[in-house]
């Protein structure tokens, strides 16, 4: 998975590209779909924002994580974008199972009245 790591007021080093990469290994592991992640990480007013956006079997997923420290922030925002994948990946496996046909009530009445209940 390639990671587009961007920074808006915060200097992106080294160290933070390695905890990005490491976070997001695991994620790279359980959707091996995923080809792409931009990374979008931002201080306003004291505060870190880690934007994320990457799109999974035709839909546009992202997730936002902000806290006042940066590292926190980037494990909130991987916390959510993995809930929001397992998710989307649910809705695309439930399409794919077959509802039963509920018993209409002619056929209930019919087994109803074929049964001895004197």
């Amino acid at each position: 998975m390639k990671i587009n790591l961007s920074g808006h007021h915060v200097e992106v080093n080294d160290s933070i590209k390695e905890h990005i990469e490491e976070k997001f290994s695991k994620i790279a592991n359980h959707f091996p779909t995923l080809i792409a992640l931009d990374v979008i990480i931002s201080k306003e007013h004291h505060k870190h924002q880690v934007e994320l956006t990457t799109t999974y079997e035709g839909g546009r997923i992202s997730a936002t994580g902000t806290d006042e420290v940066m590292y926190p922030a980037i494990a909130s925002a991987a916390k959510k974008l993995d809930a929001a994948l397992k998710h989307r990946k649910g809705q695309l496996k439930a399409n794919l199972h077959t509802k039963p046909d509920p018993t209409t009530p002619e056929i209930a009445h019919e087994k109803v009245q074929e049964m001895n209940l004197a």
